[in-house]
């Protein structure tokens, strides 16, 4: 049967008793995941499709047909209006309709249409998902897109991971400026712009000649470094504070990086007060006795203000940035603006 021709009773229930014959009978609306692998459904799915008179799809190409027929399921491929569909379940037949990719709008609007109007006994109507997205199934979209985008877009395609770098700062500080203004909704975009630079920057680098990795690479390191990290999630270990949390965290990074110095690590590219505090918080950490060098000019008086904003479990970046945001305030004002 082809989609542009729909007999909707190919099987005569002239034997049915009266009361059967009569009866509405039954549509369910089968949905499926792309995310999901096909064939993949639930078992009260197989048992509707088993069970059922009739197995409609519109799309011949849908990816879950090979799979049914292969579990024995007749599949016609098959379009029919609201009203051949219920036609075809009558005598209480159920005929199930899997759902194209963009689900079936038509066809709902029809039976809508024709429940609405009160003429027609209506077959008892059912939507049943088949296969469920897991959390952060959409990611698996984001990875196709930009595979995509890298693929055909004259500009994407010509990008490096060192033509990234400034756009990677950018979303940073966008993303913290989004946090400080507590604005939820910029929030989440940008976190979308800073997860963009991750997938961007993996699909680049699974062209390299040399040492190539994808985002999966990506993700099984920081989820294996995640795991080693919390051995009192993980393992065996106990932690009952936010303190001993970070002794474990800090002993295992210590362990698998093997670093001489306690200031290895830290990029000396980041902000001055934000690189002047990673450091006074290492040496505390560690246990250190180190004393700020001395010496003339306001980027010494900045250490020492920095170490011991540090010291004080303040953030000077942040601190400062609050501070500004009330000088640029007061600088509105005097011009006469908003705030």
């Amino acid at each position: 049967m082809n989609a542009t021709s729909f007999d909707p009773a190919p099987d005569p229930a002239s034997d049915q008793d009266p009361d059967q014959a009569l009866a509405p009978g039954r549509v369910v609306l089968l949905t499926t995941s792309h995310r999901v692998a096909p064939g993949l459904m639930s078992w009260p799915a197989w048992q509707v499709l088993h069970a059922a008179d009739r197995v409609l799809c519109a799309d011949g190409a849908h990816p879950q047909l090979p799979y049914l027929r292969e579990a024995g399921i007749r599949v016609d491929e098959a379009s029919p209006t609201a009203e051949e569909l219920v036609a075809a379940c009558a005598g209480g037949r159920t005929v199930v309709v899997v759902a194209t990719g963009e689900g079936e709008p038509a066809l709902t609007d029809g039976l809508a249409r024709l429940a609405g109007s009160g003429r027609v006994s209506m077959p008892e109507l059912e939507l049943l998902p088949a296969s469920y997205d897991l959390p952060g199934a959409r990611l698996l979209d984001l990875v196709q897109v930009m595979d995509r985008i890298r693929a055909e877009c004259p500009w994407s395609s010509q990008q490096t991971h060192k033509g990234l770098a400034k756009y990677g700062i950018e979303e940073a500080y966008e993303l913290v400026e989004a946090i400080e203004d507590g604005d939820r909704d910029e929030l989440r975009e940008e976190l979308g712009d800073v997860l963009l630079q991750v997938v961007f920057h993996s699909r680049i680098a699974e062209e390299d000649p040399d040492a190539p990795f994808s985002i999966d690479d990506v993700a099984g390191g920081i989820v294996a470094k995640l795991i080693h990290r919390h051995p009192h999630v993980f393992g065996d270990e106990t932690a009952l504070t936010p303190e001993e949390v970070k002794e474990h965290w800090l002993r295992t990074k210590a362990i698998e990086k093997q670093r001489e110095s306690v200031t290895d690590g830290i990029p000396l590219g980041q902000p001055g007060l934000a690189l002047a505090a990673k450091l006074a918080s290492r040496v505390r950490t560690a246990g250190l006795e180190v004393p700020l060098p001395t010496g003339q000019g306001i980027g010494y008086e900045l250490l020492a203000l920095a170490a011991r904003a540090e010291a004080e479990g303040v953030d000077p970046e942040a601190a400062l940035r609050v501070a500004a945001r009330a000088y640029r305030d007061a600088v509105r004002a005097a011009e006469g603006l908003d705030a």
